[in-house]
């Protein structure tokens, strides 16, 4: 467990603004008369750098009143709750997109769909029940209305809350407008893919977009789990990965040449036996990985998904591993960071230090229980590092384009966001905040951050 400690104020002083590299970076306000309700917090509804538009995540919200009034039906029996905030979501996230020069049926290479519910429960999670108990069917007939099938690549999780009250559907996206032609990837013969009607894969030039995949269709043979020689966890990851090699392997790729990696367990206690998995199955070079814990997932009795994003084997884009000793040790195999091309990918971000446990002063003392702000604590510890990391790959903090924030409780976004706020004097990032229903990995840390960040050469 994580040792407890005031927080103390810090002596550390912000570093001095440094010069900003020359990127071909703006925020994208489609406003009002596209239809598009303004943001209340401090970030930017979509982020264009280069040929890449980055969409901040959209709920169903018109910022004044909590619901906008067209997704609240009088009577539920004729409007489907989540399909008429589908439908005002996914139209508002087109418009923007369109604001940003692009098309949400030829630039979209990823889309991410994340549905409240308050099942499972950190009991649920603890015995491996990850089910969220969730429909997608409402969302996916408003889906394909306004997206073509098959959609892109695609994740559907469940979590806790989102920040307007009632909202049940909170989605983001990145496009990619490079002039190239999307390639839709199928699933090889014989490759069981997830549920949800989209493309399990998309090459765009010499990018590939792989869609979250799990190990559903082995589920039924219980996995072992009445043998005691068997995690399933990690038999799950195993045959995951396996699924997720072919589909490269179809896109002109492989698992060599990912950059990226989006992963989603059950229990905390879940990444141990990914992390055992992952070090067989990425000898050297890792991608950058992101872990998120307490995800619901849409197959019953799946304990982790994964979804990549990958570089084609003939690419000639360049990929450096980042590391720097002003940030810490990673909590697995991992690097900090992974530049591939003009793009920056994080590692998963927490208030960890190199032993992986929560760093001194990140929480109230508890004989102290009114006395410092973890929230802002914990968001100024991690913002010292990814200055340090952005620097090491030759970018700055101001280039950081994709923001996904995920907190154990709301309490903390308010101090969590004016400080995250503080350091982006011009344009913020996009950016998507959920809560979670359970805590990280780390005891103690009370935000997880996903980041992207632009850096051209």
């Amino acid at each position: 467990m994580a040792r407890k400690s005031a927080v103390k104020k810090s002596t550390t002083k912000k570093p001095a603004p440094k010069k900003k590299s020359k990127a071909n970076k703006e925020a994208i306000w489609p406003g009002l008369a596209a239809g598009v309700p303004k943001p209340l917090m401090p970030y930017s509804p979509a982020i264009r750098a280069g040929n890449w538009v980055f969409i901040a995540g959209q709920i169903a919200s018109d910022f004044q009143t909590g619901l906008a009034p067209e997704v609240v039906s009088a009577n539920t029996n004729l409007g489907n709750e989540l399909s008429l905030q589908a439908k005002f979501v996914l139209t508002n996230l087109a418009n923007t997109i369109k604001a940003g020069g692009c098309d949400i049926n030829k630039d979209m290479v990823r889309m991410w769909q994340w549905l409240v519910s308050d099942e499972p429960s950190e009991e649920s999670f603890a015995w491996g029940d990850n089910w969220p108990a969730i429909s997608l069917k409402p969302y996916l007939n408003v889906r394909d209305e306004i997206v073509k099938s098959p959609a892109p690549p695609s994740s559907y999780l469940g979590v806790g809350e989102l920040l307007c009250f009632g909202t049940l559907l909170e989605v983001d996206m990145i496009c990619l407008n490079d002039g190239n032609k999307p390639q839709v990837i199928k699933a090889p013969k014989g490759v069981s893919t997830a549920s949800g009607d989209h493309a399990v894969g998309m090459r765009r030039g010499e990018w590939v977009f792989l869609s979250a995949e799990n190990a559903a269709d082995i589920i039924d043979d219980d996995l072992g789990q009445d043998q005691w020689h068997v995690d399933p966890v990690e038999q799950q990851a195993e045959h995951t990965l396996d699924k997720l090699e072919a589909i490269a392997k179809a896109a002109g790729s492989s698992l060599a040449k990912a950059v990226k990696a989006d992963v989603y367990i059950g229990h905390p206690e879940d990444f141990a036996a990914m992390d055992r998995v992952w070090k067989k199955r990425f000898p050297k070079n890792p991608p950058a990985r992101v872990v998120i814990p307490n995800m619901g997932m849409g197959e019953r009795g799946s304990r982790i998904e994964i979804a990549l994003t990958l570089l084609t084997n003939n690419s000639k884009i360049k990929v450096k591993t980042i590391e720097t000793s002003g940030a810490p040790t990673p909590l697995g195999h991992e690097p900090q960071a992974v530049k591939a091309g003009d793009l920056l990918f994080f590692s998963t971000q927490m208030a960890h230090d190199s032993t992986g446990n929560l760093a001194e002063g990140m929480v109230r003392h508890p004989s102290f229980p009114w006395y410092g702000s973890p929230g802002q604590a914990q968001m100024r510890y991690m913002m010292k590092n990814i200055g340090a990391i952005c620097e090491a790959a030759g970018t700055t903090v101001d280039n950081i384009c994709r923001r996904v924030c995920f907190h154990d409780d709301f309490q903390w976004f308010a101090e969590s966001i004016e400080e995250w706020a503080s350091y982006f004097p011009d344009d913020k990032p996009a950016s998507t905040t959920i809560r979670l229903n359970g805590p990280f990995v780390v005891p103690g840390a009370n935000t997880l951050l996903d980041l992207i960040a632009y850096a051209p050469d």
